[in-house]
């Protein structure tokens, strides 16, 4: 099994419970397909991004200083990080 590296890439800062779509704002660029952990004071799973928006359209790839819509399994909170698993070979 090959190590991971976490990498920070956003936080939390809405989650919309009917829909199951968090509000992340990144510091680091996400893409459709990359593997996460969603980590706060009760939160901790893993994901794979299958679905991102930027102002209601569907983008494959979001870059720092933006915010995105992410659907998310399970429920999110205000403030919990988001970090994208790095796997190191």
């Amino acid at each position: 099994m090959s190590e991971r590296e976490l990498k920070e890439v956003g936080v939390v800062t809405h989650y919309f419970t009917r829909i199951s779509v968090a509000v992340v704002e990144l510091k680091d660029t996400l893409s459709v397909g990359d593997r996460i952990l969603i980590r706060g004071a009760t939160t901790n799973f893993e994901q794979t991004v299958e679905s991102m928006q930027i102002q209601h359209k569907n983008v494959e790839t979001a870059t720092s200083g933006q915010s995105i819509g992410l659907k998310v399994k399970e429920r999110v909170r205000e403030g919990d990080r988001v970090y994208k698993i790095v796997s190191k070979s």
